[in-house]
């Protein structure tokens, strides 16, 4: 069975997100919660948030066991940039570009 939960306008640049998702693919949804716990990244907190909305959504909806569950696939997708302008020397103006994300967790019952 598959369980899939999705975030999306993250206040986080997806480069800096995808450099957190790349540690937890392919574990245990829960050795993945724990070294998200444990990792400074803002992005570490916002992907943690996700997959526990992932578990939870397991073991409700389908009711599967959390220790059973594997993270299947992790994507970060770009969401909509916010354009904003600061003020620049000699009365120019400088682009600042806020950048989102959308997560998406995948995650699979581990097969016997």
């Amino acid at each position: 069975m598959r369980v899939k939960a999705v975030t999306k306008h993250l206040p986080i640049a997806p480069q800096k997100l995808r450099l957190v998702v790349d540690q937890v693919r392919g574990m245990y949804a829960n050795e993945a919660s724990i070294i998200l716990q444990h990792m400074p990244q803002k992005g570490a907190k916002l992907t943690r948030q996700t997959l526990e909305s992932a578990i939870a959504n397991g073991e409700q909806n389908l009711e599967l066991n959390r220790q059973d569950l594997i993270v299947k696939a992790i994507t970060v997708d770009e969401g909509p940039s916010l354009k904003r302008v600061k003020a620049g020397a000699r009365g120019r103006y400088k682009p600042r570009i806020k950048r989102t994300s959308h997560l998406t967790v995948i995650l699979e019952e581990r097969e016997d």
